[in-house]
């Protein structure tokens, strides 16, 4: 190796090097020490100790455990699909030619880099079942109001609800998407007799499947680590209705000081996401298309 080959070498390891320290001693090492901690019954004021996979096999008897997987996977089930479609659509809306279009945008996308916490107070006070917004619109179109988080039967509900704030972060990339969608295949489809609803089908959608990809994995991903809201608003109540799964964790770990049994539950949480993440990457070579054709 050359004199100035061995200096850029050198140079080039210095340059990572903070990247590599944090690396390890702030994420990798951390991650290691969570899996051996999961196998440990480990309360912070004492050493840990050995108890192989008890925490595991307690996780299957606990029914808060279960109750906090079933709150979560059906947030997930239910938000991100509909959080996808509404993304899209107001995306199509925010890609037209219109004056002022770019105030818009930008409008539509602010919430979505608004502080959780702050968007949390807001939506407790619109959610509010005595002066909250969401009543007086509902009383203005002649419905009865809603319990919304004080209700067992509504809280999970008015959760889902409050995760459509959001959507301005997917219209963005939806949006980029859309604007990269070459013109001659709608000039082509014009040409074939397509209408608005065909071009959508058969153009639009098929050149937007892996940007629906992309925001499909980071939704799933999100919807499972659901957590300020649930701690701010609702602190899993009524009645266990919004015990999301990370809230439930941080209980375990910061309220109880069951570190061993947390970081156990880390790793299943792990597990499920990277099992959902893997099914859709296997299910994408049948519905993502790149470049127009079957991947």
């Amino acid at each position: 190796m050359s004199k100035l080959r061995k200096r850029e070498t050198i140079e080039g390891w210095a340059f990572i090097a903070p990247l590599l320290v944090g690396l390890v001693f702030f994420t990798a090492g951390p991650v290691l020490a969570s899996l051996v901690i999961s196998f440990c019954k480990y309360d912070i004021f004492s050493a840990p100790r050995f108890v192989g996979g008890r925490n595991y096999a307690e996780l299957m008897t606990d029914p808060l455990f279960w109750q906090s997987l079933k709150v979560t996977a059906i947030y997930s089930f239910v938000s991100v699909p509909m959080g996808l479609g509404l993304g899209l659509a107001v995306a199509i809306l925010m890609n037209q030619k219109v004056r002022g279009i770019a105030a818009f945008r930008t409008i539509y996308y602010l919430p979505a880099v608004v502080s959780g916490v702050a968007v949390a107070l807001l939506w407790m006070w619109i959610f509010d079942p005595s002066y909250g917004l969401g009543n007086v619109v509902l009383r203005s179109l002649h419905l009865p109001g809603s319990q919304w988080l004080t209700s067992p039967k509504t809280s999970l509900l008015s959760l889902i609800l409050m995760s459509f704030w959001g959507i301005g972060g997917g219209m963005v990339i939806y949006l980029a998407g859309l604007q990269s969608v070459p013109q001659h295949l709608y000039e082509a489809a014009d040409l074939d007799g397509a209408g608005v609803l065909q071009k959508f089908r058969h153009v639009t959608i098929p050149m937007l499947t892996p940007v629906i990809f992309y925001n499909l994995i980071m939704g799933i991903i999100g919807s499972f680590q659901v957590f300020t809201q649930a701690f701010v608003m609702t602190n899993g109540g009524p009645v266990n209705s919004t015990l999301f799964y990370v809230l439930y964790l941080f209980r375990q770990a910061f309220n109880y000081y069951h570190m061993g049994y947390a970081s156990a539950m880390a790793w299943v949480l792990f597990a499920i996401i990277l099992g959902l993440t893997l099914v859709v990457f296997k299910s994408s070579a049948f519905w993502v298309y790149y470049e127009g054709e079957r991947r």
